[in-house]
């Protein structure tokens, strides 16, 4: 049995969450295969500031400006699950993950089979997850899985945190702020969904034998045990579900859809014309995240009872 991991990652992070949770999984006969999704379009780590705001329109908006260098999948196609490990930007999902899902012989690959999603994200991650689930059925795949690794720091600052370590280079803590992204000990203990899925592979009756070289479907039976696999991670924490942070997330996402609109009608990706409108957003950011949202959060809480159905997952 095989499962195949797609990961990108730009600090090594979302790598060190797919090792953590698929390298646990591989036991006996069931191996595990990684694949480093390489976008054409380079995009720097550390960023200096203008560049991470100038992605923002493409991100927000679906629009990525280049493809993915070509994955070779020859080795894979007898996989029984895929894996797909990468992060948010901009409350979508990552300029280098819209390409990999954009790619056409990723689409191929994808089609028919079963999925799951891992997302390494500060602490906003509904619509990437959104966006992820339509894609996948779209193209006839099965997401029967998704994981979430957020940042549990309080929001504003994990903000901070983010923004240092992403502008400065700087992940570290200090006296005034703790360390930035996925704590060492929420990656390690990632390990348990290894062993679920882990079950969940052991679990299935799986024939892989395509009908002709262009025919990659799967002719699946699943047992009993192997039809919950998400609850099961669910059980085990693979989501941590923060009602308030949801709530600023779906308001900030319909404004992030004005604003990239906006920027873009100055121009297209690295166009210098619209460097004024991505500082202005970068302005308005700033200003909506450390001044607005802490009463935003605190004028949900006093409500929260009066709407919390509408919050439910």
């Amino acid at each position: 049995m095989k499962i195949a991991v797609f990961v990108y990652s730009q600090s090594g992070q979302a790598y060190d969450v797919a090792k953590s949770i698929f390298c646990e999984a591989q036991e006996g006969d069931l191996e595990v295969v990684f694949k480093t999704i390489v976008p054409e379009q380079d995009y720097p780590f550390p960023w200096d500031k203008y560049t991470f705001f100038d992605t923002f329109p493409e991100t927000r908006l679906g629009i990525p400006p280049s493809g993915i260098k070509p994955i070779d999948t020859s080795d894979i196609e007898d996989a029984d699950i895929v894996g797909i490990v990468g992060q948010s930007w901009f409350l979508s999902p990552s300029l280098p993950l819209q390409s990999f899902f954009a790619d056409q012989q990723i689409k191929g690959y994808l089609k028919g089979r079963k999925i799951v999603f891992v997302n390494v994200c500060r602490n906003m991650w509904l619509m990437t997850a959104k966006w992820v689930k339509n894609y996948l059925s779209e193209i006839d795949a099965m997401l029967v899985g998704h994981i979430v690794l957020q940042d549990e720091a309080p929001n504003l600052i994990s903000a901070a945190t983010i923004v240092r370590w992403l502008i400065n280079g700087k992940k570290e803590g200090n006296a005034f702020l703790p360390s930035a992204g996925i704590s060492p000990k929420d990656i390690s203990e990632a390990r348990k969904f290894g062993v679920i899925i882990r079950d969940f592979c052991e679990a299935q009756t799986t024939d892989f034998r395509p009908r002709r070289k262009s025919d990659k479907t799967l002719s699946i039976s699943l047992s009993p045990q192997a039809t919950d696999l998400q609850s099961k991670l669910l059980s085990a924490g693979a989501i941590h579900y923060k009602p308030s942070i949801l709530h600023i997330e779906k308001i900030g996402h319909r404004m992030f859809g004005l604003w990239a609109k906006f920027i873009r009608k100055k121009g297209g990706f690295r166009a210098p014309q619209r460097r004024n409108r991505v500082y202005l957003f970068y302005a308005y950011l700033v200003f909506v995240l450390f001044f607005i949202s802490p009463f935003v959060q605190l004028l949900f809480y006093l409500t929260y009872p009066l709407h919390k159905r509408s919050y439910e997952l």
